[in-house]
């Protein structure tokens, strides 16, 4: 008979046990050097908790919670400014404004946790959710009483651990697509994606090129990043501020610390018109993987110069230089993403609120607080 499962929360990166990283070499997101990341540089609004699962006094899995208060958020979100957004914001704040999250709320999808071969998803879930409730108690001795508990992001195949672990006392929701674009064996420059694209797309290319004409491009180093610190928070600031909902900002040094951290793995580019930076995009190597992360632009010169779609080809074009596999583009921005060839993935979470009523009507709170988003599938590329 197999000895059972225990769990240890950890709140400090140095207190992991010394053979964390061997269950975190498929995920970046999982590993020391990013967490150390979240440690220091996270939201002023987010905690951040490390839970190793052990059998006996070996490390079989590990995990990432974040407790997210959002109540110390000004606003929500201002770009929608109507009676729904004022009936989301008044939900959120009394009612699911103290959240506790097993994954990582700053990035999409599966990088809540990963466990050895020697137990299965289905017991590790199940560990996890006394894991929770340990959290739970944990803070509300220090007088923040959790709202809502939530598992995220999983693919349609993934909810299946989670049907066995009898999560049924948990809502099960989907929330906007993850766009993921896949990397053709036969690209091997930019130029091979644009000759995929039927002639709609490929005059969208060169027009977006066209009017980019006197923007450079830079790849920043760690002292760049650390001097032109205001000005790419000032552009990251404005971008978050106008998202139709927001649960979380990052603080000024958190770019500069990535950088410091994840070395080559963390690229931030600058574009730059007369010498001042109009904007950034920032990418995070995971394996194979590309995963884009924050950006911001000046919103006066954003349209004019088509500085998004061109960060996104921008994106794609590096992609396919340094062979990675496939790009994970997030879920904002889905129409033209697709129109650059991402393709949706619908993730699921599960969500259970501490007031068994409310969780009733769980369908409804989450309609609530959830912006639905309208956009077009596009098929940029030939048939």
């Amino acid at each position: 008979m197999k000895a059972k499962l225990h769990h240890i929360i950890f709140e400090n990166t140095s207190e992991l046990p010394e053979k964390w990283d061997n269950f975190a070499v498929e995920n970046i997101f999982l590993q020391k050097k990013y967490l150390e990341i979240l440690a220091f540089s996270s939201p002023e609004n987010m905690t951040c908790f490390f839970i190793g699962v052990f059998q006996e006094n070996q490390l079989v899995g590990i995990a990432i919670a974040q407790f997210l208060d959002g109540k110390k958020l000004e606003s929500f979100g201002n770009r929608d400014r109507c009676l729904k957004k004022i009936v989301r914001d008044f939900t959120f704040k009394n009612f699911s404004s103290q959240i506790l999250f097993i994954g990582n709320n700053m990035l999409t999808g599966q990088n809540a946790f990963s466990h050895s071969d020697q137990i299965s998803t289905v017991s590790f879930l199940n560990e996890l959710k006394k894991a929770t409730q340990m959290l739970k108690k944990k803070l509300k001795h220090s007088g923040k009483k959790i709202h809502l508990t939530s598992f995220k992001d999983f693919t349609e195949n993934q909810t299946n651990d989670f049907t066995q672990a009898d999560f049924s006392s948990f809502y099960r929701f989907d929330i906007q697509p993850n766009m993921v674009f896949d990397i053709q064996n036969h690209w091997f420059s930019i130029d091979d994606y644009v000759d995929d694209l039927s002639k709609k797309y490929r005059d969208q290319y060169k027009r977006a090129r066209k009017k980019a004409e006197g923007i450079e491009k830079r790849k920043l180093d760690l002292a760049e990043i650390l001097l032109l610190e205001n000005e790419i928070y000032n552009l990251y600031y404005h971008v978050a501020k106008n998202a139709p909902f927001n649960t979380f900002l990052l603080p000024k040094s958190h770019f500069g610390i990535m950088k410091k951290n994840l070395g080559h793995d963390f690229l931030l580019y600058g574009y730059f018109l007369d010498e001042k930076l109009i904007g950034f995009n920032t990418l995070i190597k995971n394996g194979a993987t590309m995963n884009t992360y924050f950006l911001g632009y000046d919103e006066k010169i954003q349209p004019e110069k088509m500085l998004y779609l061109n960060m996104l080809y921008d994106m794609i074009g590096y992609s396919i230089k340094k062979h990675f596999k496939k790009i994970i583009f997030g879920r904002t921005a889905l129409e033209i993403k697709s129109s650059v060839g991402a393709c949706p993935e619908q993730m699921f979470g599960y969500i259970q609120h501490s007031n068994p009523l409310i969780q009733k009507q769980m369908h409804r709170v989450f309609n609530a607080l959830q912006p639905k988003v309208a956009w077009k599938t596009r098929s940029p590329f030939k048939n």
